[in-house]
This record gives C-alpha cells, structure tokens and sequence, in this order.
C-alpha cells in the first residue's frame, strides 16, 4: 500500500523529503511531481529497483528509455561525454525548465543503462525532485505516468493516480495537481537542437 506524503515546493517538510529518500536507497518507487507530469522514480543506481520500475512499465529492462532526474548542470559530467561550449551554453540558458536533453554517454552509466549510447537528462523546474535528488547525493531514474486509455485525470490529479497505484509504488508525493503537458524532448547529440517530442518546453 503506497504512502501518501503532501509535499508542496513552496514549503517542502525535510523530514517528508527524508523519508522520501530512505525509500529510494531501499530500492522503492516513488511517484513525485515536476514542473510537467507526475512521473515514476527510483534510485538509478539500484539495479532491482530499475528492473521493478521496467516491470511496471512493461519493458524489458535494456530496452527501456528512463530519463535521468538532475538537480543541476553538475550532474551532467556523472554520465554524458564532454560538452561542447555552445552546447553547455544552450542548456545552461533552458534548464532548470521543462526539457528532456538526449546527449551522448559516457561508459560510466550505472548498470542498468550499459551500452546505451545516449541518455535522457531532465533538471526540472520544481523544488520537490531537485531536493530529493540533493539529498540522495546523486540523480534519479524517472519515467512519465501514461494511461493506456490517455485519461488525463491520472497523470494530473494525485489522489487519482494514488487509488491507480498503491499497490505497485511505495511512495506518491501529492504535491497539487500536476500539469498534463509532457516535456519537450530535443536531441543535442549533433551539437545542434533537434526537436523529437514538442512538448510544454518551447526552443
């Protein structure tokens, strides 16, 4: 049974956040807001909770496309090739914001994305996630709530997406409704911005 915490960025309880992160680092699943779509969490580094979260996802662990939650630009060197000035410049001029960066990896990428030759880099414009990711001292793995039928009801409404999944997360972070517009997604691995999903970002 997933337990309901009230986390609000404007005043968000330390010792929520806390419990928030013992969760993670026991290998649970969270549901936390951002300044897009509610979305699913694990700690990245925590292989079981990787394939747990790929289950709930109905995919294959190695074909899975997890985006990675940042707290800011400083993560970046943890998992993606050295970046170009003016790509540097580019991201530092978007993020915090609602952006999904595709960069090129690096070979240091926790276990669960080996081989993968990109990699999906999110820094959100919400205080919940980017606490939480400070105080769990490295980023998180993350994946957008969706509904087969696409109501739009779940992925905003917390107490509805709480009734959804109580039993397969441990934690959902009810922070008011979320917005229903996904994060634009742009690829940066040719140096220059190329727009793959247009979603509530704009370039």
């Amino acid at each position: 049974m997933a337990k309901i915490l009230k986390i609000y960025p404007d005043n968000p309880q330390e010792n929520l956040l806390d419990e928030v992160v013992k969760v993670l680092k026991s290998g649970g699943l969270i549901i936390y807001p951002s300044d897009t779509i509610y979305a699913l969490g694990c700690d990245i580094f925590n292989l079981k909770a990787m394939e747990k979260l790929a289950q709930l996802k109905s995919v294959k662990l190695e074909k899975a496309q997890f985006s990675v939650i940042c707290n800011d630009l400083s993560h970046l060197s943890y998992f993606t090739r050295a970046l170009e000035t003016p790509v540097f410049r580019f991201l530092k001029n978007h993020l915090p914001g609602p952006f999904t960066f595709i960069l090129e990896a690096n070979k240091n990428l926790p276990l669960a994305y080996k081989g993968k030759k990109t990699i999906g880099i999110r820094v959100p414009n919400h205080s919940v996630p980017k606490i939480i990711v400070e105080k769990l001292g490295h980023p998180i793995a993350s994946t957008s709530i969706r509904d087969d039928d696409e109501v739009l009801e779940y992925s905003t409404d917390p107490e509805l997406i709480a009734e959804k999944y109580e039993n397969l997360v441990d934690i959902v972070i009810d922070s008011g409704y979320g917005d229903n517009i996904a994060s634009t997604i742009v690829d940066l691995t040719s140096g220059e911005p190329e727009i793959i999903r247009q979603g509530k970002g704009i370039i």
